[in-house]
């Protein structure tokens, strides 16, 4: 009798070595001649043959051809399959856990219209006395609809939020003052503006007090949405500043020229393909994109001129560097008024409206939760599969009032 060794090496077919622990079975009641190198007599039995990581019963039933012995092996109804059908079943398993995590808290699924649900109104702070609106300026500063997970719809820019939250507030008269709360690195410069613009308007069509609370990070466009306020509070750990523009871009041309990759961009005009990632900026075209760099450089300047009244010209000039403050170096150069909390800042409008109360109201979708002065949009539990930007960000192109320090041009 033959007894079958852990590891003992066998021909299959003259194709490929098994051994008793990675036979290589096809799936459940196929068959395969194994051809084992010893002339003694075989025995049939029951075995645990191995495919891959998983055990699969089988039946090694011993037979003479042509003087040598071989081994005919059937798996058993109910057996696992090959590897690669092992492999598929884990790539199987795989994708469904992306998917289940991708999706798992963040599907809205609107089978009537596709649109959002209308904002509705919670009370976070207070219990009587005249509406201070809470509005959240949170994250990138756009105008475009933010990206979201796999089968979510498309969410909301920052432009459209804030419109819609002030239009609700022009529809109640209980809405007695403004309080902006910012946590936000920037955004586009047209973003950032126009918000700013819609702070100033509302505020100017209800002459209501309107005060700004800085959070964490409060740069670039969300400093530049702060000069709508009257007063500006930052947290004691807030980062803010950041006064200047940028257009990023990248050179790929080194790269294409080694993977024999050649541009043939055609165009009509000058400067139609400047900061072209595809091949290096000539020195007219970097100038023309500066002079653009400029001018919103000073547009920015002159929205915080008019923000920070106190400040001249030629200080102003000083600040607008691109550098950032922290919380005490921003007010020590009169960039904000006061250094405090969210209730410090609520204090104030409460003196400045002469309110001897107030409750602190915040509009949001009913599926959002709101319960304190302090609960923030939620962010949508999803999975993101992301190789390129923790390696190379090729952003797109735009000017931007953002701090990115990630990101060098």
């Amino acid at each position: 009798m033959h007894e079958l060794r852990r590891n003992e090496r066998l021909q299959l077919r003259g194709i490929r070595e098994y051994g008793v622990s990675d036979w290589g079975v096809r799936g459940a009641g196929e068959r395969g001649d194994v051809l084992v190198d010893s002339s003694e007599p075989l025995r049939e039995q029951r075995c645990g043959a191995r495919t891959g990581t998983l055990r699969a019963p089988c039946f090694l039933g011993a037979r003479r051809d042509g003087g040598a012995s071989r081994i005919e092996i059937s798996v058993a109804r109910g057996g696992r399959g090959s590897v690669r059908n092992l492999v598929f079943r884990r790539v199987l398993v795989v994708a469904s856990m992306f998917v289940m995590l991708s999706c798992a808290g963040c599907i809205s699924i609107h089978f009537l219209d596709g649109g959002p649900q209308p904002l509705v109104e919670s009370v976070v702070y207070g219990t009587s006395g005249p509406k201070i609106l809470l509005l959240d300026i949170e994250g990138m500063i756009s105008e475009a609809a933010e990206a979201r997970g796999f089968l979510t719809p498309r969410g909301e820019s920052t432009v459209s939020r804030v419109r819609e939250q002030l239009d609700r507030a022009r529809e109640d008269s209980g809405v007695r003052a403004l309080l902006i709360r910012i946590n936000s690195p920037g955004g586009t410069a047209t973003a950032s503006d126009v918000i700013y613009r819609e702070l100033l308007d509302f505020k100017r069509e209800r002459g209501i007090p309107v005060v700004a609370q800085l959070m964490g990070l409060a740069t670039s466009g969300g400093y530049y949405v702060a000069m709508a306020s009257d007063r500006i509070f930052a947290h004691p750990t807030t980062v803010t500043g950041s006064i200047g523009v940028r257009f990023s871009g990248v050179n790929v041309s080194g790269l294409m020229d080694k993977l024999g990759i050649e541009d043939q961009t055609i165009t009509a005009g000058e400067f139609k393909d400047a900061g072209s990632p595809l091949r290096a900026m000539a020195a007219e075209e970097r100038a023309q994109i500066q002079s653009i760099l400029d001018d919103l450089h000073d547009r920015f300047k002159v929205v915080v001129a008019a923000g920070r009244s106190a400040l001249d010209a030629e200080r102003i000039q000083k600040l607008a560097d691109g550098r950032i403050f922290s919380a005490v170096q921003a007010q020590a150069n009169g960039l904000v008024d006061e250094v405090g909390y969210l209730k410090d800042a609520v204090a104030e409008i409460e003196r400045r409206a002469g309110f001897e109360s107030s409750r602190v109201v915040t509009y949001h979708r009913p599926t959002e939760w709101r319960q304190n002065l302090y609960t923030r949009p939620p962010v949508p539990s999803r999975l993101r599969l992301d190789l390129v930007s923790p390696f190379l960000e090729f952003p797109r192109p735009g000017f931007l009032y953002l701090w990115a320090p990630g990101v060098r041009q």
